[in-house]
């Protein structure tokens, strides 16, 4: 267990989930005003929402993409509002859609400030090029995501597919920086 607790925060939960369907964009667009669709620029719809704050990508086809949420649950939310708004507005949805959480990205203070340069040796699985990017990347197999290292001890990860692995995977990653003494806390902290 770490001497500090590190504060970690869900950045953005991206979900794609697919309707088994095709979808008539110009109804969603004809039905909801506050949608925006520009086929010549870009093929899909984009749905906002501000409870949960998210935009989703709808098209054709019946898939859709879903970023800005904050956690697992608030994406799955977010896809089943649209989804009933969509049915609300006369639009027939024949079945439930699957969906998948495919991106989670996170970001984590640890609490003290980390030696990059003996980390980018002592970790393995790192790129550390403090010319083009002031960031180590450090690739970790389980759970498989990729963290960003700042000397700040700040963190970046992405890749998770579980909000439960962006924990694990902080935690771990910050054990063995203190095992490994590459981790410093101001006194008295």
């Amino acid at each position: 267990m770490p001497k500090v607790k590190a504060i970690i925060s869900i950045e953005n939960v991206v979900a794609s989930a697919i309707l088994k369907q095709p979808v008539d964009l110009s109804a969603v667009v004809k039905s909801h005003h506050g949608v925006e669709y520009r086929p010549e620029q870009f093929p899909g719809l984009v749905f906002r929402m501000k409870r949960p704050r998210t935009a989703t990508l709808i098209f054709n086809s019946g898939k859709m993409i879903c970023t800005g949420a904050k956690s697992e649950g608030e994406a799955r939310r977010a896809v089943a509002k649209i989804i009933k708004e969509m049915k609300r507005c006369g639009i027939v949805i024949v079945g439930k859609p699957d969906l998948k959480i495919q991106n989670i990205v996170a970001s984590a203070s640890l609490g003290g400030t980390i030696d990059l340069e003996r980390a980018s040796y002592e970790l393995g699985r790192t790129m550390y090029e403090p010319e083009q990017f002031p960031g180590l990347i450090y690739r970790m197999d389980n759970p498989k995501v990729v963290i960003l290292l700042f000397a700040s001890g700040k963190l970046v990860c992405t890749g998770a597919k579980k909000e439960q692995d962006v924990y694990e995977a902080v935690n771990k990653l910050h054990e063995e920086l203190e095992k490994k003494s590459l981790i410093y806390y101001k006194e008295g902290g």
